[in-house]
């Protein structure tokens, strides 16, 4: 990789999130540069002081904010060598309850802007010689739930446009694989809880007792492995849905 940065540029999405903030972390440690993104200013607040951070702030429901954000980033930083498609959101229901706006939303969100995002990047990493791509899927896309059908439907065409990647751009030595987490413990999941009326502590209880290590991810875990997925170490990992569940299933 050539530029005037020491390690990777690497573009994170949902960085003010539970799993964006630990792989923008975790990706500093590694010694990359970090373009962080997210729809709220103070949601990037914590990271925004940090070295070789540089911050974005635009809605992925915003067409044009996806497909020139990759641009923007070796603007920035000048280059771009990992996409980390991060932001998502869950909106719960099944068919007879899910709105318009549900399903809408869970398309553009989860669906569209990964791929108007993939889309503008890949060109960039083809022509710098290759790179690295991770989509944050769901075990839910793999093995779908129930009262769900949206999150499930839009994770599942995240893991297929994965693969579709992967499969059509390996020959310009770009690797893109996915993350397929269970429950994290997350922002999200607690003001899943909260929403319903429900204690977040006592929902995270119940969601731990219910995997076989004993307790639900963290956002650092599932960061370590989107560390793996782009390095070096995983040079031979293209087209890959890594399941990270602790063992549990979805039913």
């Amino acid at each position: 990789m050539s530029g005037s940065c020491d390690g990777p540029v690497a573009l994170v999405t949902g960085a003010g999130g539970g799993i964006g903030k630990a792989t923008v972390v975790r990706l500093l440690k590694d010694g990359a540069t970090v373009v962080a993104t997210d729809r709220l200013a103070a949601s990037l607040e914590p990271l925004a002081g940090r070295k070789n951070v540089h911050t974005l702030i635009g809605d992925l429901c915003d067409e044009h904010f996806c497909d020139t954000l990759p641009g923007a980033v070796t603007t920035l930083a000048g280059r771009l060598d990992l996409v980390v498609n991060v932001a998502g959101i869950m909106r719960r229901g099944d068919v007879l309850t899910t709105s318009d706006d549900d399903w809408t939303a869970s398309m553009v969100i989860n669906v569209e802007a990964p791929f108007r995002i993939c889309r503008a990047a890949i060109p960039l990493l083809r022509d710098a010689g290759g790179g690295a791509i991770v989509n944050v899927s769901s075990c839910w896309g793999l093995y779908p739930g129930p009262d769900h059908v949206a999150y499930c439907t839009s994770k599942a065409a995240l893991a297929a446009m994965t693969r579709c990647l992967a499969r059509d751009h390996a020959p310009d030595n770009i690797r893109v694989n996915a993350v397929c987490p269970n429950e994290v413990d997350t922002p999200m999941l607690r003001s899943g809880f909260a929403a319903r009326g429900l204690d977040p502590e006592h929902g995270v209880e119940q969601l731990s007792a219910s995997v076989p290590l004993g307790r639900l991810a963290t956002p650092a875990e599932i960061a370590d492995v989107i560390s793996f997925l782009v390095s070096t170490e995983a040079r031979y990992v293209c087209g890959a849905c890594v399941e990270i569940n602790g063992a549990k299933p979805v039913y």
